[in-house]
């Protein structure tokens, strides 16, 4: 429950992790989901079982991305450095291509893009991200909008942690419908 709102139907988010993840941009949204009573998973790239943040925080992956089966309806893909670390692995692309073929709300914030980008799901897509990869993201086909958040389909983009808020608000909304 948050705000006196009883959560509808529990949702299963997965959330990608690996070395050197922004703790904010996956804390945040984790303990969202999880006020609005949804079950949150911890998805490495299968290299190991615990990962380490920019500032040294731990997370444990639940399990690795080759791992993952359906159902599941979000999955969350924190910045930081970790992105480039994640789209180097296959089972972790594959897992960003089912999900967006499925029809799962997929979101990403700041350096994220680099894993849709690696999964090929960005061209003729409006999305956002930090000012570093803007340009990659353009060359993969993309329309840069700089703003807070950017919705096309069911993929969710955002710039940075002062977009959090943002960015988890339009997460629980689509969420909920």
């Amino acid at each position: 429950m948050i705000h006196g709102e009883i959560a509808t139907k529990s949702k299963t988010v997965l959330i990608l992790c690996e070395d050197l993840y922004d703790e904010l941009e996956l804390w945040y949204p984790a303990i969202r989901m999880r006020e609005e009573g949804h079950t949150v998973l911890f998805v490495g790239s299968g290299a190991k079982p615990v990962f380490t943040g920019k500032h040294g925080i731990p997370v444990t992956a639940d399990l690795g991305a080759d791992g993952v089966e359906e159902p599941f309806h979000a999955l969350i893909i924190p910045g930081g450095y970790a992105p480039d670390k994640l789209r180097r692995y296959p089972a972790v692309l594959e897992l960003v291509r089912r999900a967006v073929d499925s029809g799962a709300v997929v979101a990403t914030i700041c350096h994220g893009p680099w894993v849709l980008i690696s999964a090929g799901v960005v061209r003729g897509r409006s999305m956002t991200c930090v000012s570093a990869i803007r340009d990659d993201l353009i060359n993969a086909g993309a329309a840069y909008l700089d703003r807070e958040v950017v919705t096309d389909g069911n993929i969710i983009t955002s710039r940075t942690p002062d977009d959090l808020p943002a960015f988890a608000a339009t997460l629980v909304r689509a969420l909920r419908r």
